[in-house]
């Protein structure tokens, strides 16, 4: 049977790739795909073969997703809460206007979520990171600290679980009007919104994962969803690698964000750090850095962007601040990684390949000594390619099972089959 699909993605290329490749995945099995993101993704989406729906109300552009991060607590009500409302009735517009059998949005979009709630149509959050919905004995998101292992360090992880929590329920009243002006039930908790959705899928591996001591029933690991975006493609068609087929010595790939921190500072100190080690890399600096702007050695090649599945081939090491995507690749190479997070959850990804021993994790203030001695051990020391072999075989696994085709189609049957009996009401989360 087939089924209508709304994705909804926000922000920049490194959100809407895994959405993508979820719609990939669906389409293969015969359903309708179509995609709500920001005006910009417009030409990514429609590359993908895709219907692109623009958000109308909702907000684009830096306004979604600022370049600023200073301010964690203000970006969140900026980004999250303030615009839940605007969201909600953009995803309510689209549902009105074509048919939907279930609605995908990645899992920050509170107000996304509520307009699909609204229309009574299921709906499925896609965390294409760690579990931003706190799992009860692993760390919360954002906060890089690695599973407990001991009373205390079980408590250092319960006592960030509450600071979260109360940093995320201090905006509770913005949620609840959002949601009493929409007839939906007011909440208890901002994270009781995950339990009204249908499924909650987490794209990552289980391997890779902490271990949380239970999960919620709608709960679902899918693996990584990690489909070439087509920016990168083109990329490929072009590549030509920067040193010499001959050479014995090691190589890096140094990759830079797609998304804007004002990273360009600790950029700079790992390439300066590559000077003085015996090794030679190619730097890719994304969207938001500027090649000009930057001074490399003999040994370091910049460039703006690369096909990083294709260089991942030909290297020995990635340094990187940590994005979920990058991590995995990574992984998925048996390349050891070190990690320099800045934000986000690339210090959760960072704690998570140091304590599977695949890698190791540096403050952004690192020097240029420590980066280099850290890079060194990496490309001297085997254990750490060794663990991130295993690993990567063990997140292949995963992505090969992944069951986020099923759990779409089961509850889009779901939520087909409430609308012919009206009067049963469907259960969330069922």
């Amino acid at each position: 049977m087939s089924y209508h699909f709304l994705l909804a993605s926000w922000g920049t290329l490194g959100n809407l790739s895994p959405l993508l490749t979820a719609g990939r995945r669906l389409r293969q099995n015969g359903h309708h795909v179509r995609v709500m993101a920001d005006p910009a993704m417009r030409a990514e989406v429609e590359a993908a073969g895709f219907e692109f729906v623009t958000w109308r109300r909702a907000p684009i552009g830096e306004a979604a997703d600022p370049t600023d991060v200073s301010d964690i607590q203000e970006l969140i009500r900026r980004i999250i809460f303030d615009p839940a409302a605007l969201y909600a009735a953009d995803i309510r517009d689209e549902i009105g206007r074509m048919r939907t059998d279930a609605v995908l949005l990645l899992d920050m979009l509170f107000g996304a979520a509520l307009g699909a709630e609204a229309s009574d149509v299921p709906f499925a959050l896609l965390s294409p990171h760690v579990s931003i919905r706190p799992l009860p004995g692993v760390p919360p998101a954002t906060s890089g600290l690695s599973q407990p292992k001991t009373p205390e360090e079980r408590a250092e992880v319960d006592a960030a679980s509450a600071r979260f929590a109360a940093a995320l329920n201090g905006f509770l009243p913005i949620l609840n009007r959002a949601r009493d002006d929409l007839g939906l039930p007011v909440l208890v908790d901002v994270m009781d919104l995950f339990d009204r959705a249908d499924r909650l899928l987490l794209a990552t591996s289980q391997a890779f994962d902490f271990q949380a001591d239970w999960l919620p029933d709608n709960f679902r690991y899918v693996g990584p969803l990690l489909d070439v975006p087509n920016w990168s493609k083109s990329a490929g068609r072009s590549w030509q690698a920067p040193w010499s087929a001959q050479s014995d010595r090691h190589r890096a790939l140094i990759a830079c964000s797609t998304g804007a921190q004002g990273q360009r500072d600790l950029f700079q100190r790992i390439i300066d750090a590559m000077e003085a080690v015996e090794i030679d890399a190619l730097a890719t600096t994304g969207p938001n850095l500027d090649v000009a702007d930057l001074r490399a050695p003999k040994n370091v090649h910049l460039i703006e962007g690369a096909p990083h599945d294709l260089v991942m081939k030909d290297v020995s090491v990635v340094v990187s601040q940590g994005g979920h995507g990058t991590v995995t690749r990574s992984l998925i190479n048996a390349l050891p990684q070190l990690i320099l997070p800045m934000g986000r959850d690339q210090a959760d990804n960072a704690a998570r390949v140091e304590a599977k021993g695949a890698g190791l994790r540096l403050p952004p203030t690192a020097s240029q000594a420590e980066i280099a001695a850290a890079v060194n051990r990496l490309i001297t020391e085997p254990q750490f390619k060794a663990a991130a072999r295993l690993l990567g075989e063990a997140i292949k696994t995963d992505i090969d099972r992944s069951r986020l085709v099923d759990e779409m189609e089961t509850i889009a049957a779901t939520g087909r089959a409430a609308r012919q009996q009206p009067q049963k009401r469907r259960l969330r989360g069922a």
